[in-house]
């Protein structure tokens, strides 16, 4: 492995995030960060040709071996009142999504 997120750098990095860990979490949650840092240098070692196109998956699937992707069809909802009448607020037949509350980090 060619870098390992130390304490320090950790510590920031749960500054930064805004997590309140105990020392057992923290341990636990370094050394799975590390070992993430591990599986990336792993898959950085695999010898690829220059000419593999990216995927998401790593398998490419031609069009003669791949599923027609279906058509995106609008279909609206028959009763959009019923789901409306759920929500605490709505306006102009829009759900109103409450501010979500942060602080700015230094």
């Amino acid at each position: 492995m060619t870098e390992q997120i130390d304490r320090d750098a950790f510590n920031h990095l749960v500054s930064l995030a805004a997590f309140e860990l105990d020392e057992e979490q923290a341990r636990y949650l370094q050394r799975e960060m590390n070992n993430q840092l591990n599986v990336i240098d792993e898959l950085v070692a695999i010898p690829l040709e220059g000419n593999v196109p990216p995927a998401s998956h790593g398998v490419p699937y031609p069009p003669e071996v791949s599923a027609t992707p279906r058509e995106d069809k609008w279909i609206p909802f028959d009763h959009p009142e019923d789901i409306l009448a759920q929500v605490p607020q709505f306006e102009d037949g829009y759900i109103i999504v409450p501010d979500i509350p942060h602080q700015t980090l230094e």
